[in-house]
């Protein structure tokens, strides 16, 4: 079939069954072969017209001749021209050629609706195939927007982050400034003493020396020293200068333990020993015990962990606090370091008043508090929690009221250890 008949032939498909001209009719149809065959059946003259006179198939001829219609579902759709000799023959051939135009019909309905629904079935790909690609279009635009909302979101979780961090120690530096206060104030007063009675040593030298430069007499020169005691004087100066060196040792050692935990403000990690910072973390809340409460260390030998000291720094400070509120100066508490596999236990124990069963699946939520309002942030063990995830560990916690309660921090070790 041409492009043209196939043009013809694609109908609308409310138009499918409409009626056909003799032309559409014989589209499909080889005119040659036709002709051959009604000449050989009819003999001449012979010819086909449409409904309006035009000669469709064969030459119209000057020649007597009988005109049979051709109908197609009753419908007149042409003549077929023959000689007045054809008789019952002509009417046969009528028969045969209304048979053929019949069955072109039917060819014609079926290629109309084929190629109607092949027409609309690539025009829904086609309106199908638009939508796919505007649904793309438009997930790229919402992935790259979402990346951009997710890396803004995660900026504003490490800022908010950051900030619960630093409430934390600046509470926790509340509550440790008085016994931190106490503790420099030991060593700052006995320095302080041990000069003040160095300066009383340093003038009693000084007549000495002034004697001496003055050619005074030896008696003269004895009688000061036994009046000044200088022999004592002599001693005595050595074990104040010692003192005051310990006590300066001393104030140093605080100063740069609380410098470590000053160091939360840093994110880079380093190797670190888990003990050394538990030692430190311990060292600056040990004022806060008073009476005969106990803190213990069962400490094992462990690798370097791979960590941030500052925090892990913070979140020892923040379980430290909470057992000595706990035991309130009368029970125990021990901090406790394993290895296991791969992995470094610790382990804070106390013989406190325990957590209400009802409220354990509460406390690492960020601002919940048991305590009076003023009195606690409630970001103490949220924080803890959020500082050993972000070192890839977990934290396991068990308590019964009136006896006591476990945390137990599980830190990985690196790869090859």
């Amino acid at each position: 079939m041409t492009e043209n008949d196939q043009n013809q032939a694609c109908l609308p498909l409310q138009d499918f069954d409409r009626e056909f001209n003799l032309g559409e009719l014989m589209s499909g149809i080889n005119a040659e072969k036709l002709l051959s065959t009604l000449v050989r059946m009819l003999g001449e003259p012979i010819w086909i017209s449409a409904c309006n006179g035009n000669c469709v198939i064969g030459a119209a001829q000057n020649m007597e001749s009988v005109r049979l219609p051709i109908r197609v579902q009753m419908d007149l759709v042409g003549h077929l021209h023959v000689s007045p000799r054809a008789g019952a023959q002509g009417q046969a051939a009528v028969a045969w050629l209304e048979m053929l135009l019949h069955s072109s019909v039917r060819y014609l309905m079926a290629s109309s609706l084929h190629l109607q629904a092949v027409n609309e079935d690539y025009e829904q790909l086609k309106q199908q195939h638009a939508a796919l690609l505007a649904s793309e279009r438009r997930y790229k635009e919402l992935s790259e927007g979402l990346e951009q909302r997710v890396a803004e979101q995660v900026r504003t979780i490490e800022a908010t982050q950051r900030q619960l961090y630093q409430t934390e120690k600046l509470a926790s530096v509340g509550q440790l400034a008085a016994g931190v206060a106490h503790e420099i104030n030991n060593p700052i007063g006995f320095v302080k003493s041990n000069l003040a009675t160095a300066q009383t040593y340093l003038q009693a030298m000084a007549g000495l020396v002034e004697l001496t430069t003055a050619g005074a007499a030896p008696d003269k020169i004895q009688s000061y020293l036994e009046d000044e005691d200088v022999d004592f004087v002599m001693t005595d100066f050595q074990v104040l200068l010692q003192e005051s060196i310990a006590g300066a040792e001393r104030i140093a050692v605080i100063v740069q333990e609380l410098k470590g935990f000053s160091a939360i403000d840093k994110n880079a990690e380093e190797a670190c020993d888990i003990n050394d910072i538990i030692r430190n973390t311990c060292n600056i809340v040990l004022p806060e015990l008073t009476g005969p409460a106990q803190l213990r260390l069962d400490l094992a030998d462990l690798p370097a962990v791979i960590c941030n000291p500052g925090h892990l720094g913070q979140a020892f400070m923040n379980l430290l606090q909470n057992a000595i509120k706990a035991i309130d100066k009368n029970g125990r508490i021990l901090v406790e370091t394993r290895l296991e596999r791969d992995r470094v236990l610790v382990k804070f124990a106390d013989t406190g008043v325990g957590i209400n069963h009802e409220i354990m699946d509460k406390i690492f939520d960020p601002f919940f508090t048991t305590k009076e309002v003023g009195q606690g942030t409630g970001l103490g063990l949220a924080v803890v929690r959020d500082i050993v995830k972000c070192h890839g560990g977990e934290i396991r916690v068990a308590s019964r009221q009136g006896k006591g309660s476990i945390f137990t921090l599980s830190l990985p070790l690196p790869r090859g250890h």
